[in-house]
């Protein structure tokens, strides 16, 4: 009897060794998948350990405030449940629990931190614990109000209580308040600083303006110079880059300080103005400690990093593009503007977003020869973490400094299109 063939079951497909290929092929793919992973493994922990769980410490230092309840570890808690919208003082066991805490932080050493915590939020408090818990550690008997009031007349003070009672709390928005010159008046609402302490919103400010302006002379510099370089001959443009490239190989401080020199009062810069007679020698500019001298500075040490983006769209472009243009009779005005510039504006995004971001955090050239008009934020944010050592502080205003730059890069995205940014 003849088996029909069309009647025979479909068999599936199989490797070499028995093995059906579907099965082989999702091996073949997992093994694939495996070694991309342990290829792109080492950066990703790099990028956890140096970007992320920096940027996630940064984060919690500035709302993170336990130093208070746990030093006040008795106090804390009976205060939570004290109603200080009464007008009146904590009862006695609030005192009584405080003398305690002072008498152990004294000994643990750990109630001049608390003294330095409150002082970040009221001027004085730093004095007012270590001069409390020196003679707190006498007190043997009640009644405790009347000691402590005794020692000093701040904790007969309402005022007092109601911010040890609000930092007593694991979790603080006072330092992102006074991040933007914001604060707690006594009875715990959001105010603004005195006109004499409002001070960093002007320097979030002067920052965005200071950076915005570098960016543009970068700009305005490299263009020209990235043209040069991607129209010259390769041998001739070879030998500019590498000048271009010879601040990278220059130390930051040797270069600052070199710019410290030509643009001091009797410095090269100057001297030579005067030399020349352009100006007199009574009337020598002032360049050096204020604005003028960071953004000098700053454009020579930044503007490598805005011409290699540019330099790298432009020798892209094909020339025949301009020829095109002007052999159907545009001129080389025309020309440019409608056909070379925007076809150099992936470049052009890219050099700014680049050169923004890094003069948005500079701190070292603006500290040398910013003066106290030419400072920017990030010089306050290093002062407080080097100096103060406040650092809630220093986290807040960083946080904030954070999503500005964030802020900044979805506003180029909506109107640029990050998609549109070319490195090369």
């Amino acid at each position: 009897m003849q088996t029909d063939i069309t009647d025979a079951a479909p068999q599936p497909l199989t490797t070499a060794d028995g093995t059906p290929l579907k099965t082989s092929l999702a091996r073949a793919e997992r093994r694939n998948r495996l070694r991309a992973l342990l290829l792109v493994a080492p950066l990703f922990l790099f990028i956890l350990m140096f970007f992320l769980v920096p940027i996630g410490d940064m984060l919690f230092r500035s709302v993170e405030n336990r130093i208070v309840g746990e030093v006040l570890h008795r106090t804390a808690p009976l205060l939570a449940s004290w109603d200080e919208t009464s007008g009146e003082l904590p009862p006695e066991e609030v005192f009584r629990a405080l003398v305690d805490d002072f008498k152990e932080g004294r000994e643990a050493r750990t109630i001049v931190k608390v003294g330095r915590r409150m002082n970040y939020e009221k001027s004085g408090m730093t004095s007012l614990f270590r001069g409390t818990a020196r003679k707190a550690a006498r007190l043997e008997a009640g009644p405790y109000k009347a000691a402590l009031i005794k020692i000093n007349k701040k904790w007969g003070e309402i005022e007092t209580w109601q911010l040890l009672k609000r930092e007593s709390a694991p979790v603080t928005l006072s330092y992102y308040l006074a991040s933007v010159d914001l604060r707690f008046d006594d009875d715990g609402a959001i105010v603004r600083q005195p006109e004499d302490k409002q001070i960093y919103t002007q320097l979030f400010v002067r920052t965005l303006k200071l950076s915005g302006l570098i960016t543009f002379l970068c700009l305005l510099l490299g263009y020209p110079i990235s043209y040069l370089l991607a129209t010259l001959p390769t041998r001739t443009s070879n030998l500019l880059m590498i000048l271009v490239l010879l601040p990278f190989w220059t130390s930051l401080l040797v270069r600052t300080t070199a710019w410290i020199a030509l643009l001091q009062k009797e410095g090269v810069i100057n001297d030579t103005l005067v030399m020349l007679g352009l100006i007199s020698n009574d009337n020598r500019l002032a360049m050096i400690h204020n604005a003028t001298g960071t953004v000098i500075a700053m454009v020579h040490i930044l503007l490598p990093f805005m011409v290699l983006p540019l330099y790298s769209v432009m020798k892209n472009i094909p020339p025949s593009y301009v020829r095109a243009a002007r052999s159907l009779g545009a001129t080389p005005l025309t020309a440019f503007l409608r056909v070379y510039l925007p076809n150099t504006v992936p470049g052009i995004g890219a050099g700014a977003i680049l050169v923004f971001i890094i003069a948005i955090g500079y701190y070292i050239t603006p500290a040398l020869v910013g003066g106290v008009s030419g400072t920017l934020i990030s010089n306050l944010i290093a002062y407080h973490m080097s100096s103060s050592l406040n650092w809630g502080l220093a986290a807040a205003l960083g946080s904030v400094l954070l999503a500005l730059v964030l802020v900044l890069y979805f506003l180029y995205d909506k109107v640029v299109g990050i998609d549109n940014m070319k490195m090369n």
